[in-house]
């Protein structure tokens, strides 16, 4: 299922800088910061900046997070400084700040909050944001993927305070900005707001934050950070590591958050049900099939007036893609519109031997 024609337009190709929203950075510095955080995050920390998450025990994602380092280092500790980007909206989680304190016991480390000190925004668009943006993939039999990177240099970038966004290709990057000033970016790219990155986001099939990521209930392979590169499944222990690269190496992968088109011509809210269900048949000898089970999960959604409906992203089931069940999102009076999920363009497929 590629993306569907009508909806190719949206996909804005132009050099493009709006600012991330309802984003929080906490520093953690000090002599044995790396240490500490690689015992936490489920991506390795190697001194350098990436993108992971924080899961608790029982493997469940708590927060999804872009690792910096500081591009000005701490004058109160020794050793490196880094930034943790991450949704601070409160959830069932406990908050970031609590949960990285609860772990720190005699390690030489130093946290802060520093949020008031920075802004987040993101690029899109140019040549530079996309070079060596080179990859093949890594397929488990559970149906979990990872990134093999093919440059040499490392993939989420050098420059401190700038991540190159890997998580899709054509994402951009993003940028810890001093708050209140503008990206040197301005001056070459067309300035956007919190929607156009939401809309960017949607059409390249990547969930960030809360609201797509939802704490204490998503599942990371499910929410695709393994595609993403926010996985390690080869590193030392951290917390929720055992069901993580279980469900890796033994289980199956039964749902994905993709990118959807919905016919309702106003924005949905979140978590809505989407059922699925076959045609109809008024034919008595028909084969009767078996009942569908479970259902699929709306995520974030934004109105296009433009096309007169909605795109978004939800956590559909896998076995409910198929060309002959149809997706539905029941509304209230008995209202309902038609969900239908496609794979972005960057999406890899899996040959017939990696399937085996």
């Amino acid at each position: 299922m590629p993306i569907p024609p009508s909806l190719r337009t949206l996909l804005r190709t132009i050099p493009t800088l709006a600012p991330v929203s309802n984003r929080a950075v906490l520093s953690v510095s000090g002599s044995q910061a790396a240490e500490f955080l690689n015992g936490l995050l489920a991506c390795s920390v190697q001194g350098k900046q990436t993108y992971g998450a924080f899961l608790h025990a029982q493997g469940r994602i708590l927060y999804d997070t872009f690792l910096y380092n500081s591009p000005t280092p701490s004058l109160l500790s020794t050793g490196p400084t880094y930034l943790i980007e991450y949704d601070p909206t409160l959830s069932e989680a406990p908050t970031l700040m609590s949960l990285l304190k609860r772990y720190v016991l005699r390690s030489k480390v130093r946290i802060q909050d520093v949020s008031e000190e920075w802004d987040v925004w993101a690029a899109w668009g140019s040549d530079s944001e996309g070079a060596q943006d080179i990859r093949e993939w890594n397929w488990a039999r559970s149906g979990a993927v990872e990134p093999v990177w093919q440059t040499s240099k490392w993939p989420w970038g050098t420059e401190n305070g700038t991540i190159l966004d890997r998580r899709a290709p054509g994402m951009g990057k993003r940028m810890l900005v001093r708050k209140g000033e503008t990206p040197a970016d301005a001056s070459t790219h067309d300035l956007a707001g919190n929607d156009a990155y939401l809309l960017h986001r949607i059409m390249h099939g990547v969930p960030e934050g809360s609201v797509d990521i939802q704490p204490m209930h998503a599942f990371p392979i499910e929410s695709n950070l393994d595609v993403m590169g926010g996985l390690d499944f080869r590193k030392g222990c951290y917390v929720g590591q055992e069901l993580t690269v279980r469900t890796y190496h033994t289980g199956e992968v039964r749902k994905r958050i993709l990118p959807v088109h919905i016919s309702s011509p106003a924005s949905l809210p979140p978590y809505m049900s989407i059922k699925p269900s076959l045609p109809s048949t008024t034919d008595n000898t028909a084969v009767k099939t078996p009942r569908l089970r479970g259902s699929s999960m709306l995520l974030s959604t934004i109105a296009i007036p433009a096309i007169g409906s909605n795109v978004g992203l939800a956590v559909v089931r896998l076995e409910h893609l198929r060309p002959d069940i149809a997706l539905v999102v029941q509304g209230k009076k008995e209202q309902s519109w038609k969900v239908e999920p496609w794979w972005a363009d960057w999406w890899p497929e899996r040959s017939s031997a990696e399937s085996a």
